[in-house]
């Protein structure tokens, strides 16, 4: 790859964005307008919530609260675990949402008409299904001892992360999705079209350079806009909303780079496949709107059938948003979001591949 090439082009790149009259004050008021409109009218429902169960009295009476869980139809039961500590763990892998512990001794006190209690502990970091998801399970267990006598629900939860269920806490981390996707999606897309309708391509395809220099060029302005939105993005959700970064902001930068890397070599792809920007603007809007529904950015994924679920393991936006989030809201490191970053790393890098190999380069 020739540096000096590659940096006469990027400067050219820049100066073509420049000299746009609409791009520049796009790439400014886009993200503005939606830190400042989307966070208030965004919600979601919550359905498919999965439980982990404690049973350390194994009663028979504790089995029917058990059974009465597995044939609700807000939750996935995962199975009965060994201990709270195991239940946990699952919580914070991602595996559960909920764990609810049945204490020793719950048969015999509640047909004697002791007082016991039955511990559920939500995933707060989404607020929403932990807080919904808690309050459907209470009310499992409140109907499943109703008819022992008049019971009184008392819930009181220990909130970890969003203590004050601040719902936009939860989905200004979404919004960076959906920011970053449409401004280095879109605009590389439209960049190779645009230059073959309107000629100027075929003067770089007669010059001697490469594909991969040429490629290149055209990601890395994206990336530094993509920096440019993220930093601008956190400004406002700092200024407007008071939210900060639990975790490392270089986390986020990281997973910004890595989701922008994806979207701009994906928009080269379609680029190179397209003949006009009418062809490239269709294409790109239907894989972006299955990618952002099948990401569970909006709605949690296990509230997909089983078939759309498994989309998911090869969706970038799905590893960004559990990834932002688990640093945005929870204060996770980089070890925590590790593998989330080694899949859009693999990811990106694969598509990065096929953009420069998808170019063709000619003299005609």
């Amino acid at each position: 790859m020739n540096l000096m090439a590659l940096k006469y082009l990027i400067q050219k790149e820049f100066l073509q964005i420049r000299r746009n009259a609409f791009l520049p004050r796009l790439i400014v008021m886009f993200p503005i307008v939606i830190m400042c409109v989307i966070p208030w009218v965004m919600n979601m429902e919550v359905k498919n919530v999965v439980v982990d169960v404690v049973d350390n009295d194994r009663s028979a009476f504790s089995q029917q609260l058990v059974h009465d869980i597995e044939a609700s139809r807000y939750f996935i039961f995962n199975g009965q675990k060994s201990s709270y500590n195991s239940a946990v763990k699952e919580i914070e892998r991602g595996i559960a949402d909920i764990v609810m512990v049945i204490p020793q001794n719950y048969g015999r006190d509640m047909n004697s008409g002791n007082r016991t209690q039955v511990l559920i502990a939500a995933n707060a970091v989404n607020g929403t299904k932990g807080s919904m998801g808690s309050a459907y399970l209470s009310q499992i267990v409140v109907s499943h001892a109703s008819p022992l006598y008049d019971v009184q629900s008392n819930v009181s939860a220990l909130l970890l992360y969003n203590k004050h269920q601040n719902y936009k806490l939860y989905m200004i981390p979404a919004l960076f999705a959906i920011v970053m996707m449409l401004m280095t999606g879109f605009l590389p897309t439209l960049n190779i079209v645009g230059e073959k309708e309107s000629g100027t391509i075929e003067q770089i395809n007669v010059t001697p350079v490469s594909k991969w220099s040429f490629i290149f060029a055209k990601m890395i302005p994206y990336w530094l806009i993509a920096l440019f939105v993220i930093t601008v993005c956190l400004l406002l959700a700092w200024a407007l909303y008071g939210i900060t970064c639990a975790g490392p902001l270089f986390c986020v930068y990281v997973l910004s780079l890595l989701l922008a890397l994806f979207f701009s070599s994906f928009g080269l792809v379609v680029s190179n496949y397209s003949d006009t920007m009418q062809q490239a603007i269709f294409v790109m809007w239907f894989f972006v709107v299955c990618l952002l529904l099948l990401s569970g950015i909006f709605t949690p994924a296990h509230s997909m059938p089983s078939w759309a679920y498994l989309t998911t393991y090869v969706n970038p936006m799905h590893y960004f948003v559990d990834a932002i989030r688990t640093v945005f809201v929870r204060g996770g490191d980089f070890q925590s979001i590790a593998h989330q970053v080694l899949a859009l790393l693999c990811i990106g890098v694969i598509m990065g591949i096929w953009a420069v190999l998808s170019y063709k380069k000619n003299s005609k």
